[in-house]
């Protein structure tokens, strides 16, 4: 029997994987997580019982699966997804962090929450229905969000016989949707969630498929987690300036590296004042290290007294972004509350927010065909559009597609609070910002 010590330590040995389910309404993306869960022994039997009780007031003689991730009442009641659901579980080969969002087109700002932070989407397509317009608006934001993998589950074979032709069919189309937008990388999978089939298990009835389950998959598709080869960059979250007769002249810049590594007597500047000096130290855990790297959280301290605060960038100073002032990005609009030309927002940035106005907003996608409608002159939720943002302090971003960490920010209501509009900085699909023909090269999206 495996003791919690060799649990443990099996843990930290294992990658981990962060990926997302979308697809269209009634296309069993619930059943799949929830098929997922229970055939990887993920499911506590104290969970399983209550899905086995509720599926049986419903009067449904096996378990309803879906049930596991369906947690809300109105989506049991409605048997639909409304909100994005996070589970966490393990195998031995992985560990995995699994936001199940909802396929409604009310509900795509959902599917952005949850897809933003992944490496790997999952995109479920009725194999009685095909390719939908829903199917399409998904493969659209993950490849917006710059996820590296896409996986294409035609699920409910078992209604069509398993046949191979039907699978074949959608799996061409959407490849060569997908692929025009410049995903890297699209794995086309037959599978039944009710049944279990090709979910963890191999299908015995669909003996002409020869590639992985989806379990086998998620457990071996590469993670590059190594971020030192990225633009090093380190937001200031905090200045640490105790004062103390034991410390009388330490000042130290504390946060999360976000990307990239950084090393003692490394040339740096300090952003958006442009300053420049060298890394004396970096204390992490209460001990002097000569080199830190994402996503240690580190104190750095500089050879020159110069005013860093927080809200400032530490970068390289021969690798350092541009500052500006005007920000051209894609955003989601996720308010119910619509976003005009000549709003007045706060713009989040790392750990820097700054006054803004939207000064334009040139377009908004249709994301049925990626047609782009001119001068909407709004967003309402939901919407996906491109805008023109002033800001009244200088910023230092990255484009998304160099970074997703410091290429992304947030557009907020300054009155309340509230989130307006999750923004990706510089053009929106690879092969827009590229070219056709670059498609392929994307394969080294930087994350």
């Amino acid at each position: 029997m495996t003791t919690f010590a060799q649990h443990a330590e099996q843990l930290s040995t294992t990658t981990l994987l962060r990926f997302a389910t979308a697809g269209s309404v009634d296309d069993g993306k619930s059943t799949l997580v929830g098929r997922l869960l229970h055939d990887s022994k993920s499911v506590l039997t104290d969970q399983l019982e209550a899905v086995e009780h509720a599926s049986r007031n419903r009067g449904q003689e096996a378990p309803d699966l879906a049930l596991l991730t369906d947690g809300l009442r109105a989506e049991r009641e409605q048997g639909i997804t409304i909100d994005v659901a996070y589970r966490y579980f393990a195998t031995p080969r992985r560990r995995f962090i699994l936001a199940d969002t909802p396929g409604h087109v009310q509900y795509t700002r959902n599917m952005v929450t949850g897809a933003s932070t992944a490496e790997l989407a999952v995109v479920l397509v009725d194999a009685r229905n095909g390719v939908v317009e829903q199917t399409r608006r998904h493969a659209a934001v993950a490849a917006l969000l710059r996820v590296p993998h896409v996986v294409l589950a035609v699920n409910k074979m078992d209604l069509v016989d398993y046949a191979e032709p039907v699978f074949a069919a959608i799996a061409e189309e959407f490849t060569a949707y997908a692929a025009s937008l410049g995903v890297p990388e699209i794995t086309a999978i037959p599978i039944s969630a009710l049944a279990g089939d090709n979910v963890v298990e191999p299908s015995a009835h669909m003996d002409w498929y020869g590639g992985p389950t989806v379990l086998e998959h998620l457990e071996t598709v590469p993670v590059s987690h190594d971020l030192t080869a990225c633009h090093a960059r380190f937001p200031v979250q905090y200045v640490i300036r105790p004062q103390t007769a034991e410390h009388p002249d330490y000042r130290g810049y504390a946060g999360q590296i976000a990307a990239g590594a950084f090393r003692v007597g490394e040339a740096v500047t300090v952003l958006p004042s442009g300053r420049t000096s060298t890394i004396a130290g970096i204390d992490a855990l209460g001990e002097s290290v000569d080199i830190a790297w994402a996503p240690q959280s580190v104190t750095i301290r500089l050879a020159d007294d110069i005013d860093v605060s927080r809200g400032d960038l530490i970068a390289p100073a021969d690798d350092a972004p541009a500052v500006t002032q005007d920000v051209e990005a894609t955003v989601c609009h996720v308010a119910d509350q619509p976003l005009a030309v000549g709003q007045r927002v706060l713009l989040k940035h790392t750990t820097r927010t700054v006054k803004a106005i939207v000064k334009d907003i040139p377009s908004r996608l249709t994301l049925d065909d990626l047609s782009q409608h001119p001068a909407p002159g709004r967003l309402v939720a939901n919407d996906i559009g491109r805008v023109v943002v002033r800001t009244a302090e200088p910023l230092a971003l990255d484009t998304y597609a160099d970074s997703r960490r410091t290429g992304s920010f947030l557009l907020i209501d300054p009155a309340d609070g509230t989130t307006l509009a999750a923004g990706m900085a510089g053009e929106a699909f690879a092969a827009a910002a590229a070219g056709e023909e670059a498609a392929d090269d994307d394969a080294e999206w930087d994350f």
